[in-house]
């Protein structure tokens, strides 16, 4: 590159710089006057007061390095729906499962004394406790990067859900005017989850616990409030003491996929009259799983068949995924030594298609009238339950998954 060439590239280079400037300092400017006209009002009137308010946000700026923040006129970024659609087989490899199990197998005699006290107050197992405590924050190890407040309020000022985040915020702002933690302690993830059980600032509010009797819902420092937050949130959503999350099943190729999901209960004896057997032998339990069982299948025909409890769906709501609370409940198995090693079945789920694909799958059902659950480019249980009836219906195999033709295909 020769000398002139450069000295016009650091030209423009310098052009162009004090107008991003510019851009950014008016953006700071609009984000300091919504402080006072959107965010304040909201705090008040949940009781936030204005020297609390003032306080944790004198000075604050936007956090520029947030991943997915819209400046105010812009679109949202575009979901990478190129992106290869993932094998759940990617979810519960060794090197995500095995630290978790053997850490939380430690961690489980360390705090045997705590967890024995959560449990008994609140009916949900320890190892359940312990999966999720590894699985959300690694037992309190990972670091959180980011300031909460600051954090929240980029988010409600440059997000697509700005309403969701404003709320967010206000909780954040309450929980350091009731004291539980000071502001430069009050770390979060990129999202504004706070603590060890990675909990959304209202969320806190509604769940967390003061188990350690020192007056403060300590989820960053304290094991014991963490453990029993934990816990308390699913006792609260519903936990159903005494009954499994799951266990994995042979299915009888005359056991439809189609039969899965929380809307298709059904009672264990139906599911045992089928044919349906637990992998280690056996038969399956009421006395273990409740008098009602649910199928599930993360990868249709392609991978490991559950029947859980409602205890799955429960774990659900600390995470809308499927395969969030399988983790979380093998973990468990592993970690209480009910299990020794990953599923039985094999994961065998096709590959060679696209996120995109799979959307554009989804809104051509969803044309026809047929709930795949929203077109996300994921593979939910209803887009499952979709996919093996237009199977069915095609005379093809039911596998209730994708494939490459089916993402052509079907709808």
């Amino acid at each position: 590159m020769t000398l002139a060439r450069i000295f016009l590239l650091l030209l423009l280079t310098l052009a162009c710089f004090p107008a991003f400037a510019a851009d950014r300092a008016a953006t700071e400017r609009q984000f300091s006057a919504w402080l006072s006209s959107t965010a304040w009002p909201a705090a008040r009137a949940t009781g936030v007061s204005e020297s609390t308010f003032r306080r944790e946000t004198a000075g604050l700026s936007l956090d520029w390095n947030l991943p997915g923040i819209v400046a105010p006129g812009e679109r949202p970024p575009e979901v990478n729906y190129q992106a290869e659609f993932k094998s759940p087989a990617d979810y519960f490899a060794e090197k995500y499962m095995a630290p978790v199990v053997r850490s939380g197998q430690g961690l489980m005699r360390e705090w045997s004394k705590t967890l024995a006290s959560v449990e008994t107050a609140y009916g949900v197992p320890a190892s359940i406790i312990v999966a999720i405590w590894g699985r959300e924050s690694g037992f309190g190890r990972v670091a959180l990067p980011k300031d909460a407040v600051r954090t929240l309020a980029t988010k409600a000022f440059m997000s697509d859900r700005p309403a969701l985040f404003l709320d967010e915020l206000v909780a954040a702002l309450k929980i350091l005017q009731d004291g539980h933690i000071q502001r430069a302690e009050m770390k979060s993830s990129w999202a504004g989850a706070l603590g060890q059980p990675q909990f959304m600032p209202g969320k806190y509010l509604g769940f967390a616990v003061d188990f350690d009797g020192d007056g403060k819902r300590d989820i960053w420092r304290s094991v014991p409030d963490t453990l029993a937050s934990i816990g308390y949130y699913l006792k609260a959503h519903g936990w159903q003491p005494g009954a499994r999350w799951g266990v994995e099943v042979e299915l009888p190729a005359s056991v439809s996929c189609t039969l899965e999901g929380p809307e298709k209960p059904r009672p264990i004896a139906d599911w045992e009259r089928d044919g349906v057997r637990p992998v280690s032998g056996g038969r399956l339990s009421e006395k273990k799983l409740g008098q009602t069982g649910y199928l599930m299948q993360p990868a249709g025909r392609h991978g490991p068949a559950f029947i859980v409890s409602w205890n799955f769906y429960v774990l659900k709501l600390y995470n809308e995924s499927d395969l969030y609370a399988s983790f979380v409940g093998h973990a468990a198995d592993r970690i209480a030594g009910r299990e020794s090693g990953p599923f039985v079945t094999r994961w065998q789920a096709p590959s060679g298609f696209s996120r995109g694909a799979v959307r554009q799958m989804q809104l051509r059902m969803e044309s026809r009238g047929v709930d795949v659950g929203g077109a996300d480019g994921l593979v939910g249980f209803k887009t499952r339950i979709a996919i093996g009836e237009w199977q069915r219906a095609n005379g093809l195999p039911v596998t209730c998954f994708p494939d490459v033709q089916t993402v052509k295909r079907a709808g």
